[in-house]
C-alpha cells in the first residue's frame, strides 16, 4: 500500500505545469536548431555542383614558331663508293673494321678466289681450242680464194686449149676425108674404083664432119656454161669458208675475253683503298640489326661494300610525315641537335616520291628530307640527330595551348574563366604548332583560358555532341514541311478543310515529333556518361562512375513524378531526394533546352512556317546559360 501511494506522489510531480513548461522549451529549442541545419544544408543540395578546379592557361602575347621535329641519322653528301666487281656470288675471307682510318693502297676487303681460279684454267682450254679452229677456217679461207684464181687462169685455159687442139685435129680429118672423096669419086668415073668404095669415101667426111662439130659444140658449153658454174661454186666454197672463219673467230674471241676477264676479275678479289680516309660500312636495312658486310658473309657484283665518306660534307636525312610535306621546302631553316650541340643549317631538297611504307615502318609514309650541315670537326656518319624544321613563324601574336580549344562544326571555342564560371568565347584562329595555336579574335591578353574543357565543362561536352542533334533536328523540319506541303495540296482538290491548315495527321505527327525529341535527350545521357569517362582525370572518373550507376534513368523518374500516389524509397520521404537525383535532374533541365534552342536557330521563313503551324508566331530565343 505504501509502495503505491509513493507511485502516486512522483506521477503527480511530473504532470505538474512546471514541469510541463520546462518540456515544451526544451522540445522548441530542438526543432529550432533542427530547422537551422536543414536550413544550411538544403541550399547546398539543391544547387549544382559546380566544378572550380579547373588547369588553366594565361593568354600570352609573342612570337610563334611553327615547326616540325624529326629523327634521322648524319651522313656525307659525297661518299666515295667500293663495290664489288666480281661476278656471281662471292664470299668474304677478309675485311677491316668500320670507322677505321687507313691509307691509300692498304687492304680493305678480300674476296675468296678459288671458284675463280677453276674458272680461268677452264676458259683457258676453250680459249686455246678455238684459237685453233680460228687459225685452221682461216688457212681455207685463203685456199678458196686462190681455187677460183687457179681455176680462171689455169685450168679453163688447159681445157679450153685442149678442145681447141682436138677442133684443129678434126677438122684435118675432115678436110683429108674430103680429098680421098673427091680422088676416089673421080676414080670411080674412069672405072677404077667401085661404087662401094665411094660410099666408105662419104661414109668417112660424114664422120669427120661430126668430129669437128662435136669439138665446136664442147668448146661452147665450156665457155658458156661449166665455166660459169665453176666459179660460181668456187665462189660459194669461199663465202662458206669465211663464214666458218668468222664463226670460229668470234667464239676464239670470246673464249679469250671469259679468260681475260677472269683474270682482270681475280685482281679485284683483293680490294684496295683508293685514298686516305674513315672506312664505314653501308647502311644496313632498318629491319636487320647486323651489317650485310663482314667476314664469311655471300656478296654480288655491284655491291657496295664499303664507303669512304668526305667528312667536310656532311647532311642529315630525315622523313618528314605526308600531313606536313607540302610547307616544307627548299631553303627553310631548320635547327639541328646532336651530341648536345645544335647548328643551324637549311633544307637542301625535298623528295617528290614517298620512301616505300610497310610493316617495317608501321605504314607511315614519309618523304625523304635532307638537311646540309655547315662543316664542323667531329661529325661522323651514322650520329643521330633530331631535326626541328622552322615552317613558318609568327610575330607579336596572341597563343593559347592547343588544348584549350575546340574545333566543331560552328568553329572554334574555347572557355575562359569567370568570376561567375566558365565563359564560352567564339574565337577565330590561325597557325600552330604541337603546343600553341594562335588567336586571332575572341580573347584578350592575361584572360584565363581553361585547359582541355571536354573533361570539365559540361557546355563544352554538349558542344561536340551538338551536330548530331542538329542533324536529327534537321531531318524532322524537312519531314514536317513535306506533310505540310501534302496538307495544301489535298486542300486544293477539294478535300475537307481543316482549321488552320494542319490535318490531323500533322497533329499526330507533331506529337510523335515531340515524343522522339525528348527520347533523344534522355538518350544523349549515355554518351554525356561515356564521353565523361574518357576525358575526366582517374580520381574524379572514379567518382562520376559511381554517380552514374546510382543515378535513376529520367524515363523512370518522370514516371514515378506523373503518378500521384508514389510509394516510399527505402524508409526516404516522398519528395525527398539525394544528391545524385538532384545532379540527374540539373543536367537533364540543362540539356533539354539544347534541343530548344535547335529548333529555334531557324531563318525566318521557317519562323514564319512554324507560327502557321501554331496559330501564333514564336520568337526567337537564345539557348540558355549552362
Amino acid at each position: 500500500m505504501t509502495e503505491e501511494l509513493q507511485v502516486e506522489d512522483k506521477r503527480s510531480d511530473f504532470a505538474s505545469p512546471e514541469s510541463g513548461w520546462r518540456s515544451g522549451i526544451i522540445f522548441l529549442l530542438g526543432l529550432c536548431l533542427i530547422a537551422a541545419a536543414a536550413g544550411a544544408l538544403l541550399p547546398r543540395a539543391i544547387e549544382p555542383e559546380v566544378n572550380t578546379d579547373y588547369l588553366t592557361s594565361k593568354v600570352m602575347r609573342g612570337d610563334l614558331a611553327v615547326t616540325v621535329t624529326e629523327q634521322g641519322t648524319l651522313e656525307s653528301s659525297n661518299n666515295t663508293e667500293i663495290k664489288c666487281k666480281v661476278r656471281g656470288q662471292n664470299t668474304v675471307i677478309e675485311v677491316v673494321e668500320g670507322g677505321a682510318q687507313v691509307e691509300k693502297g692498304e687492304v680493305l676487303l678480300r674476296l675468296d678466289t678459288l671458284q675463280l681460279d677453276e674458272s680461268i684454267a677452264e676458259r683457258t682450254k676453250y680459249a686455246y681450242w678455238s684459237l685453233s679452229a680460228a687459225y685452221r677456217s682461216q688457212a681455207d679461207v685463203a685456199r678458196s680464194e686462190i681455187a677460183i684464181e687457179e681455176y680462171e687462169k689455169g685450168r679453163f685455159k688447159a681445157q679450153l686449149m685442149t678442145l681447141e687442139k682436138q677442133l684443129a685435129v678434126a677438122k684435118s680429118t675432115l678436110t683429108s676425108a674430103q680429098n680421098q672423096l673427091e680422088h676416089t669419086q673421080r676414080m670411080f668415073a674412069r672405072g677404077f674404083r667401085s661404087e662401094l668404095q665411094v660410099e666408105a669415101q662419104k661414109f668417112q667426111v660424114k664422120q669427120a664432119t661430126l668430129e669437128v662439130d662435136l669439138k665446136n659444140t664442147e668448146i661452147d658449153v665450156l665457155n658458156k656454161y661449166t665455166k660459169e658454174e665453176e666459179v660460181e661454186t668456187l665462189r660459194g666454197n669461199l663465202k662458206a669458208t669465211i663464214a666458218r672463219h668468222q664463226a670460229d673467230h668470234e667464239r676464239a674471241y670470246a673464249d679469250v675475253h671469259r679468260r681475260d676477264r677472269a683474270l682482270e676479275e681475280r685482281k679485284h678479289c683483293v680490294i684496295r683503298a683508293p685514298r686516305d680516309g674513315l672506312v664505314i660500312y653501308p647502311s644496313a636495312a632498318a629491319w636487320k640489326n647486323a651489317p650485310d658486310i663482314e667476314e664469311g658473309a655471300t656478296v654480288h657484283k655491284e655491291q657496295i661494300l664499303l664507303l669512304m665518306p668526305d667528312l667536310t660534307q656532311m647532311q642529315v636525312k630525315v622523313g618528314v610525315h605526308e600531313s606536313v610535306v607540302d610547307r616544307v621546302h627548299k631553303g627553310l631553316k631548320a635547327i639541328v641537335t646532336f651530341a648536345g650541340r645544335k647548328v643551324e643549317a637549311e633544307v637542301s631538297s625535298v623528295a617528290t616520291v614517298t620512301s616505300p611504307a610497310g610493316w617495317w615502318t608501321g605504314n607511315v609514309v614519309k618523304y625523304d628530307t635532307i638537311i646540309k650541315l655547315p662543316y664542323e670537326k667531329g661529325l661522323k656518319p651514322g650520329m643521330s640527330a633530331e631535326v626541328q624544321i622552322v615552317m613558318a613563324t609568327h610575330s607579336d601574336v596572341l597563343m593559347v595551348p592547343v588544348a584549350a580549344v575546340i574545333e566543331t562544326m560552328e568553329g572554334a571555342f574555347c572557355w575562359v574563366k569567370t568570376e561567375s564560371g566558365p565563359e564560352r568565347r567564339s574565337v577565330e584562329t590561325g597557325d600552330s604548332n604541337d603546343v600553341l595555336i594562335v588567336i586571332e579574335n575572341g580573347v584578350e591578353e592575361d584572360e584565363d583560358v581553361i585547359l582541355n574543357p571536354l573533361a570539365f565543362v559540361q557546355e563544352a561536352q554538349l558542344e561536340v555532341l551538338r551536330p548530331s542533334d542538329k542533324t536529327r533536328m534537321n531531318e524532322i523540319r524537312n519531314k514536317k514541311k513535306e506533310e505540310q506541303a501534302e496538307a495544301t495540296q489535298s486542300q486544293s482538290s477539294g478535300d475537307e478543310p481543316h482549321e488552320e491548315g494542319v490535318t490531323p495527321e500533322t497533329k499526330e505527327t507533331s506529337g510523335q515529333q515531340s515524343k522522339e525529341e525528348q527520347a533523344d535527350s534522355r538518350q544523349r545521357l549515355p554518351a554525356l556518361d561515356e564521353l565523361r569517362r574518357i576525358l575526366l582525370p582517374e580520381h574524379q572518373r572514379d567518382e562520376q562512375v559511381g554517380d552514374s550507376e546510382n543515378r535513376p534513368s529520367k524515363a523512370s523518374s518522370s514516371d514515378e513524378d506523373s503518378s500521384e500516389s508514389t510509394p516510399l524509397k527505402a524508409g526516404r520521404p516522398a519528395g525527398e531526394q539525394t544528391d545524385t537525383e538532384l545532379k540527374s535532374s540539373e543536367t537533364d533541365d540543362k540539356i533539354e533546352p539544347e534541343a530548344d534552342t535547335e529548333v529555334f536557330e531557324e531563318p525566318a521563313t521557317l519562323a514564319g512556317e512554324n507560327a502557321d503551324d501554331d496559330g501564333s508566331s514564336d520568337e526567337a530565343t537564345e539557348s540558355p546559360a549552362l
